[in-house]
């Protein structure tokens, strides 16, 4: 089969196109043809080996998919071939099969495209993770998220939304302004000067802010809290990690929370699942469809993340493998 692998950790430049064997579905795993691949900011980490995740190389690189089932190893119950699902792990997904832990492997709702649900496991699973259990949002209160246009920011505005939040979402540019107006937010800033315009419509402060973004605008979005208020912290795009003077956590009463979805899999793996029966109301009321920036053949994976590199994105970077129709027939055959 066709797969893109990692031969070097020199960046986007190192990803080719590969005939590789074909995985087999063993103990406890689901085989999926695969019709779309996301593409992730951790991955465009590990082309540069950056990320914690260091697999010998060369490797088949990606994350997560959607496509339909093939084949299912033993053990792994709940599933049938030519099934429409969503799949996550931690290698794999740049490929024409992609073989995925039964605990990672997903249904996807008929309302729901193979693209779009392509779109969803990463981003979806992270921001359900971040605000519903990190961040123990309630309906009614006030969220403040960085990076609102990209992939995850868009997934944290929709799940937001969803879980009956008021959104306050900064961007970098006025286009990725129109982009979150589209997804719903109430409100919308610049990352210029963004906590003086937060105060303004919040002169109180906001119950939590998601932050995938890191840098210099951390101490501002503390500031940016109301008493008793959580910062939570998903990750640096912007390249440098902050530190904190906890005394400001101390005179505020505010807190800051981690938010390692993959981290926390790794030692609940029934927690994808039980994520996933939360977001499935709001996946089937087409609430959580992911804003697709662009779709591109497997072939320009490197592509992909030198896109995802430029800081241009708004929405999700897919790659189109087999499509919908090739991957449902392939389950079919």
């Amino acid at each position: 089969m066709k797969a893109v692998q990692l031969n070097a950790t020199d960046g986007p430049g190192s990803l080719a196109l590969a005939d590789v064997d074909i995985p087999s579905a063993g103990q406890g795993t689901v085989l999926i043809d695969v019709a779309y691949a996301g593409v992730t900011f951790p991955e465009l980490l590990q082309s540069r080996g950056q990320y914690q995740m260091k697999p010998p190389l060369p490797y088949t690189m990606g994350s997560e998919v959607a496509g339909t089932v093939r084949d299912v190893g033993e053990g792994a119950t709940g599933f049938a071939v030519g099934d429409r699902v969503v799949g996550v792990a931690g290698t794999g997904a740049y490929a024409e099969v992609m073989a995925v832990p039964a605990s990672s492997v997903l249904p996807l709702p008929e309302t729901v495209s193979l693209q779009a649900g392509a779109g969803m496991p990463m981003n979806l699973l992270t921001a359900d993770f971040a605000l519903r259990v990190r961040g123990r949002l309630e309906a009614g209160q006030s969220v403040l998220i960085h990076g609102a246009a990209g992939g995850l920011g868009s997934a944290l505005v929709q799940v937001a939304l969803a879980y009956g939040a008021e959104v306050i979402a900064v961007v970098s540019t006025q286009e990725k302004a129109e982009t979150v107006t589209q997804l719903g937010a109430q409100h919308v800033v610049l990352a210029d000067g963004f906590k003086t315009e937060v105060k303004e419509i919040f002169p109180r402060g906001v119950d939590l802010v998601a932050d995938p973004v890191g840098g210099d605008r951390f101490t501002d979005s503390l500031r940016c809290l109301s008493p008793f208020g959580t910062l939570l912290v998903l990750g640096f795009t912007a390249g440098s990690i902050p530190e904190v003077k906890v005394n400001r956590l101390l005179l505020n009463n505010v807190s800051v929370a981690g938010v390692g979805w993959g981290a926390a899999v790794a030692v609940r793996p029934g927690m994808v699942a039980e994520q996933w029966e939360s977001l499935w109301p709001h996946l089937s009321a087409g609430d959580l469809n992911p804003a697709v920036h662009t779709v591109l053949p497997l072939e320009k994976a490197g592509e992909a993340l030198e896109i995802i590199d430029s800081r241009s994105v708004r929405g999700k970077v897919l790659l189109e493998v087999n499509g919908d129709e090739k991957a449902l027939a392939a389950s079919a055959r």
